[in-house]
């Protein structure tokens, strides 16, 4: 039976404000392999695609101004592996949710609008935030970066969890906060709804939409006109 609405969300800096944390990894992989460390809004703008690409992207620049410290893969594997072991055991330090989630998530549930997750964080490391934050409950499925062979901005990543969902494009939304998010859900066809200020290099004017959001606070307004479709 389809689902009255299904919801989609991502998780880095759209339910979870997970900047403090991923940065203090950062600069934890950074300092250990001789690079030097970057500002918070410089991190934020590379977190959307995952922990390898935010370490890739991190030295690229370094590496091209110094020929000496350019990496082979095996060691940017290594600065990878280094990154999610020391983000995974302080995952949960200072991040904090996004304001008014709860309260979206409960009339969600109270409507029985259906909600998964589709976040290019590592399933177990998604989980993991989930519950200690004290939200995974709310969802009936999460997928991470690697759940399938495929992650945002591939939009099968979205519709692999409607179909797991039992959803449709047609009765579906998508949340997120960067363009990841947006091409993902503008390539299968889901309405998307941006928060500004996420985690990205782009302008909220450089990224499709649908709606725009401050934060969760009030968001069950614009919602509600889907439920009435």
């Amino acid at each position: 039976m389809t689902q009255k609405l299904t919801i989609l969300f991502d998780l880095d800096g759209t339910l979870v404000d997970t900047a403090p944390d991923l940065v203090n990894a950062h600069k934890h992989v950074m300092k250990k392999f001789g690079f030097e460390t970057k500002a918070t809004d410089d991190i934020k703008k590379l977190v959307g695609r995952g922990a390898k690409s935010l370490i890739y992207r991190s030295i690229y620049n370094t590496a091209k101004k110094e020929f000496r410290k350019f990496t082979d893969e095996s060691t940017k594997e290594e600065m990878v592996k280094e990154f999610i072991d020391y983000y995974g055991r302080n995952i949960n330090n200072e991040s904090k949710l996004i304001d008014g989630v709860i309260d979206f998530l409960s009339w969600c549930k109270n409507e029985k609008i259906s909600m998964g997750v589709c976040t290019n964080k590592q399933e177990h490391l998604a989980i993991d935030l989930l519950k200690k934050i004290k939200i995974y409950d709310y969802f009936e499925y999460v997928a991470g970066s690697n759940t399938f062979e495929y992650c945002k901005p591939d939009p099968r990543h979205l519709t692999s969890v409607l179909e797991i969902m039992n959803g449709s494009i047609e009765k579906s939304l998508m949340i997120g906060d960067s363009e990841t998010d947006s091409d993902s859900a503008k390539n299968c066809g889901m309405k998307f709804i941006l928060l500004e200020d996420g985690y990205t290099e782009k302008k909220v004017s450089e990224i499709h939409h649908n709606h725009l959001i401050k934060n969760f606070v009030g968001l069950e307004k614009i919602v509600k006109n889907y439920l009435n479709d």
